[in-house]
């Protein structure tokens, strides 16, 4: 058995969908042929204003997806009444703002400790388990941890994008801390934001971290050689991370 787990994030499948309001490429289809890469998990963000992935897509999915659903989604009521609805495996709150182009941050749990408290005890109600979304920060780890989150999501998007060696030595040293913080105090820990076949491995070479969930670089590589090929090559870059080895 693996030590982590991949989620794919189809989104992006969504995104070409909707930009000429067809019925392709579907986004059910895609995770299928995730599933058959190898994917352990397959993530879906159903944004309040339902730019890519839509409410039928949920459905859908909830009725196919073999491994587990991780619904992404703002903290809202009527956010939390579809994921009551639609009842994934794992709802991830993630912040969000419609201008946004994609997540641009963490949770400020700390500052919304007890929205966020209400928003948990209302989905574990009905079963469903509540991953954090948040920046690789001390103080929002531990916050998460009191109101009752069942696991943190570690923001990587600084340290992808950083510019320089420095920066990317500093985000990466975050990362690590973060990781070694919720291990220590039995939080489960996962990563996302920004991973890709190039930057992946440091990452994925923290231990602690147990699931990455990656979606526009998978979709990307998939327009090139296929989804299924895209999922394969992303987990053999993660296994041999772990492994201490680097193609």
């Amino acid at each position: 058995m693996s030590d982590f787990r991949l989620g794919v994030n189809v989104d992006h499948v969504a995104t070409l969908r909707q930009s000429r309001k067809t019925r392709y490429p579907d986004p059910v289809t895609a995770a299928m042929l995730a599933e058959l890469g190898g994917a352990d998990q397959i993530t879906i963000h159903l944004r309040e204003d339902r730019r890519h992935i839509q409410e039928r897509d949920l459905r859908v999915m909830r009725e196919t997806v073999q491994t587990r659903l991780n619904l992404e989604m703002a903290a809202t009521k009527d956010m939390a009444k579809i994921a009551y609805e639609f009842k994934p495996d794992m709802a991830t709150l993630v912040p969000e703002k419609r201008e946004e182009l994609t997540t641009e941050g963490g949770l400020d749990v700390a500052l919304h400790r007890e929205a966020l408290r209400e928003h948990i005890r209302f989905l574990k109600d009905a079963d469903i388990r509540v991953s954090l979304f948040i920046d690789p920060e001390v103080d929002q780890i531990r916050a998460a941890h009191k109101i009752g989150a069942d696991a943190v999501e570690l923001h990587t998007g600084a340290y992808c994008e950083a510019k320089s060696e420095p920066v990317r030595r500093q985000e990466l040293s975050r990362l690590v801390d973060a990781a070694k913080t919720c291990a220590k105090i039995g939080l489960p820990v996962y990563a996302g934001h920004g991973l890709n076949l190039h930057n992946v491995a440091e990452v994925a070479a923290i231990l602690e971290i147990t699931e990455f969930n990656i979606g526009h670089s998978i979709v990307a590589q998939a327009v090139l050689v296929g989804m299924s090929e895209a999922v394969r090559e992303m987990k053999n870059a993660i296994r041999l991370a772990r492994a201490g080895r680097v193609e």
